[in-house]
């Protein structure tokens, strides 16, 4: 499963995006970090999670907009549409803003 900040899956009031997910605990100040060596098991336990239909926890939908966020950027920089440099300052703070 390719997750993208578009993936839908259940949360705690229903139906939501990756995106809409991740900006509501900002909102409510909840989302966290993820520990960069679980990042790849946390992805793992999100997307059997939206295969299931079940709620995925927090640090487990952070760990996927971090794989998202990060692909997208990567796809970016092989489409053209941005430099290297940027490409690098992106996943700088990206490894910023959510790993710890």
């Amino acid at each position: 499963m390719k997750i993208t900040l578009d993936i839908s899956f259940n949360g705690t009031l229903g139906p939501v995006t990756l995106r809409e997910a991740v900006q509501q605990l900002k909102e409510r100040d909840l989302a966290c970090t993820v520990a960069a060596d679980t990042v790849e098991q946390k992805v793992i336990v999100f997307s059997a999670c939206v295969e299931r239909g079940f709620t995925p926890l927090r640090s487990e939908i952070m760990a996927a907009y971090y794989v998202a966020e990060r692909d997208a950027t990567s796809e970016a920089f092989a489409r053209g549409l941005i430099s290297g440099a940027e490409l690098e300052t992106r996943q700088a703070a990206l490894v910023r803003q959510l790993l710890s």
